[in-house]
């Protein structure tokens, strides 16, 4: 793989980058904080350094990438820029985000939390965010049924789906007790996830399409109390093997972010079956999933008929061919 010093060298295009800067907690904005950006792994290569406004942002940065065509093909290469943001402000603890993941013609957004200097409990100081799914090396998903038993748990038991407010994500395998747990809100949950596994550079229909299965098989760990069952105080974990790419810290991006903001009331269905499906789906090269969700443009009524639902009860039947995964746009573009 060509190193990030090289990639930077050769790049073509350009994303953007906003930074975001609230008091942790409180949500309220830092106003006067000093942002700066520079290139991971360079930091002399400074990029910008600014004071956020009082809405407690500061004005997207443009941001040199890798070629777009990185990205919408296999390849070896990065198809992303990595930067780094540190924060500092009156009254706060500093902090730094290394790793941030700046895509070409996209807007990538970074939220910052700032802890007041006399806060309890250790601080954070320095947040890693890795590389990417389609990127890096993580395990492969162990294959789970679709449908899945509910836990009797003694517990009061739904009986219709719902939207959880918030997510309690363990960030390691689920027999690390070692590993946080994060209380996340359920958006903010499947924006980050879906800009851990998809490119944002993708066609929209791609990009709705694995949001749509990412809600689905987040609501069945939810509805079927999976973990819970097990004694677990957690609703899913952050490991690639049994769960969904979860990365603390980590920036995401405008066009996701709306997309979710549309769709996060719905999820996939099969008719006479009130649980969402457990849609489990792999990038096709690293690893083989010939049963799952791979083939070109798989209509999900082809198989067997399933639905798309909504919270309110309202089931649409999905036949329009829409549903692309990851491996079918890598090796067959979108059509």
């Amino acid at each position: 793989m060509k190193n990030l010093h090289i990639l930077q060298q050769e790049s073509i295009d350009e994303g953007r980058l906003q930074v975001r800067v609230r008091q942790k907690n409180m949500g309220t904005p830092v106003a006067d904080a000093r942002v700066s950006v520079s290139y991971s792994g360079d930091p002399q290569g400074k990029i910008e350094e600014t004071d956020t406004n009082e809405s407690g942002s500061i004005e997207a940065v443009e941001i040199a990438t890798p070629p777009l065509e990185y990205s919408m093909s296999p390849s070896e290469s990065q198809p992303y820029s990595e930067v780094t943001v540190t924060v500092s402000a009156n009254g706060y603890r500093n902090i730094t985000v290394s790793g941030v993941e700046v895509m070409p013609d996209r807007l990538s957004i970074q939220d910052i939390e700032l802890e007041v200097l006399d806060a309890p409990g250790n601080d954070v100081d320095n947040i890693v965010i890795p590389a990417h799914t389609l990127y890096g090396d993580y395990p492969a998903k162990i294959p789970e049924p679709e449908i899945m038993p509910v836990a009797e748990t003694g517990e009061i038991v739904l009986n219709r789906v719902v939207i959880p407010e918030y997510v309690i994500v363990h960030d390691g395998a689920p027999s690390d007790s070692t590993a946080a747990n994060y209380y996340v809100r359920y958006k903010d949950y499947i924006k980050n996830v879906a800009s851990s596994e998809i490119y944002a550079t993708w066609p929209d229909a791609t990009i709705r399409a694995n949001v749509l299965a990412i809600m689905s098989f987040t609501l069945n760990r939810i509805y079927t109390e999976f973990y819970r069952g097990k004694g677990y105080n957690f609703n899913i974990t952050s490991s690639t093997a049994y769960d969904h790419k979860f990365i603390y810290g980590r920036n995401i991006y405008d066009n996701i972010s709306l997309i979710v903001n549309e769709m996060f009331e719905n999820y996939l269905s099969r008719p006479n079956v009130k649980q969402p499906i457990l849609t489990q789906y792999c990038d096709g090269q690293k690893v083989s999933c010939p049963s799952w969700m791979t083939r070109l443009r798989l209509r999900i009524n082809s198989l067997q008929p399933q639905y798309l639902q909504g919270v309110g009860g309202i089931k649409v039947n999905i036949n329009s061919g829409l549903f692309f995964i990851k491996h079918d746009f890598f090796n067959h573009g979108f059509q």
